[in-house]
């Protein structure tokens, strides 16, 4: 008997809220079932199995993540859209630790071709049309801007920037420069 009020969508989320607690690697489908009081059993009328669990929290990740940046982009361009996403993606991480660390869960082709991810690429390409970049280049800075988001946003979350001057928030305006900077002055190949 499936039990009353769990769903998949239900499950998805209390395991999104337990990754920010706790880690998104100590999320499993006992923990989850612990939370809720039941065993684990009852959890597989709505997951297959713990990798389905994770794979779903990644995707509501996404979703969230993608939303809160086409929030901050509407009506912005230029540096004001690259300084938009930069800081919705950077806030993101920093309020919802376990969730950012889903977001960056390797999915399937498939899954990853459905989900919110493509819209993350999509928005990341309209700031770029401010920068009147063409393609290869387009592609390579995506992938720059990917890299310098995730990899400051990660050591800063570590604790990599806490204790030495200046402080992360000059060096991440900093950085917004300096990437603004570069886009608008892209070497030639």
């Amino acid at each position: 008997m499936v039990r009353a009020g769990l769903t998949a969508e239900r499950l998805a989320q209390a395991g999104a809220e337990l990754a920010d607690q706790v880690g998104f690697e100590k999320v499993t489908v006992s923990a989850l079932a612990r939370r809720f009081g039941v065993k684990d059993a009852s959890l597989y009328s709505h997951l297959k199995n713990s990798q389905d669990l994770k794979t779903r929290i990644a995707l509501l990740a996404l979703a969230e993540l993608a939303d809160r940046v086409a929030a901050a982009l509407a009506g912005r361009a230029g540096k004001d859209a690259l300084a938009a996403f930069a800081n919705a993606y950077r806030d993101y991480a920093r309020e919802h630790p376990g969730r950012y660390e889903a977001a960056r869960l390797r999915l399937d082709p498939e899954t990853a071709a459905a989900s919110a991810g493509g819209r993350h690429a999509q928005m990341t390409r309209a700031i770029l049309r401010g920068y009147d970049l063409t393609e290869p280049d387009q592609t390579h800075a995506v992938r720059l801007l990917g890299s310098v988001f995730h990899g400051y946003v990660s050591l800063e979350t570590a604790g990599g920037f806490s204790h030495s001057a200046p402080d992360s928030e000059e060096s991440w305006s900093r950085v917004l420069d300096a990437l603004d900077a570069l886009l608008r002055n892209w070497p030639a190949p």
